[in-house]
């Protein structure tokens, strides 16, 4: 069963020394930009109880989060959850000061139809602006049609092998489809800066990962150590004004000493300092 709001600030309160004191109702929009995570994958994995995820979430002082399918899914006793549970699910989130803004769900295309229009509702009940999911480019065009019919947006991950032309033909196929664009995959694999492509296409940007990694597909390092924009994307975002979640998504070695939670916190804080 979810914690109460009381339960989840009292939890909160033994958080780890790197985000002790980031408890009660946490607030991650910095100058107009929404910092968030990619939940639970930030934490080690695609599922994870939805108490847990909202503690380390309070911990961590965020607001926002792209939130996988799978612990909305197992709160609610399996596929399809009702949308009374996710409604409720959605509800514990609020109170506690967070939202839900995207939907992230696993092998998309090889569901069914009504399992698909069954995505975009959960997305709908859950709160949320847009689904997201892999890039696929000749499958965009079957699921830009569901993303048309409920008028929700799909956000496409692109790794280091998905080049701008791609989202561009993906965009062509329907007016919902958007690019949800990793800014380390970006600069890895395209060898270039992911800002004139965020700059031609922010309407269509769902909302962007928040990573660095180095050119000629280089590794993850921690923020600011790669040759990822991540502080030019922020403000640029900031700047213009622009509705698109900054989503941290933790992916370098955690360094010896250190925990994961504790990285996440540097992240988040890398960021802030670079909106403030």
């Amino acid at each position: 069963m979810l914690y109460t709001r009381r339960e989840l600030v009292k939890l909160a309160a033994v958080a780890i020394p790197a985000v002790r004191g980031l408890v009660d109702r946490p607030n991650s929009k910095v100058a107009g930009v929404q910092i968030g995570l990619n939940v639970p994958y930030d934490f080690g994995g695609r599922t994870m109880d939805g108490d847990e995820i909202l503690r380390r979430c309070l911990q961590l002082g965020v607001s926002a989060v792209e939130l996988r399918s799978q612990p909305v899914e197992e709160f609610a006793g399996g596929r399809p959850a009702s949308m009374d549970k996710a409604a409720a699910f959605r509800k514990k989130y609020e109170d506690a000061g967070v939202r839900i803004e995207i939907v992230k769900f696993d092998d998309v295309y090889k569901q069914t139809d009504p399992t698909i229009d069954y995505f975009f509702e959960l997305t709908r009940a859950l709160g949320a602006h847009a689904m997201s999911c892999e890039i696929s480019l000749d499958d965009t065009k079957r699921l830009g049609r569901f993303a048309d019919k409920h008028q929700i947006m799909v956000g496409y991950h692109g790794h280091t092998e998905t080049t701008p032309q791609m989202w561009e033909a993906a965009f062509s196929y329907a007016r919902y489809n958007g690019a949800n664009v990793d800014l380390g995959h970006f600069i890895a694999g395209n060898n270039a800066s992911p800002i004139p492509f965020i700059t031609e296409h922010h309407d269509r940007v769902t909302h962007v990962h928040v990573k660095d990694r180095k050119l000629q597909n280089g590794p993850n390092v921690p923020f600011g150590e790669g040759d990822t924009p991540i502080v030019e994307t922020l403000r640029l975002i900031r700047d213009k004004k622009w509705n698109i979640q900054a989503t941290i998504e933790f992916e370098y070695p955690v360094p010896s000493g250190s925990d994961r939670m504790t990285e996440i916190a540097k992240c988040v804080e890398y960021c802030r300092k670079a909106l403030a």
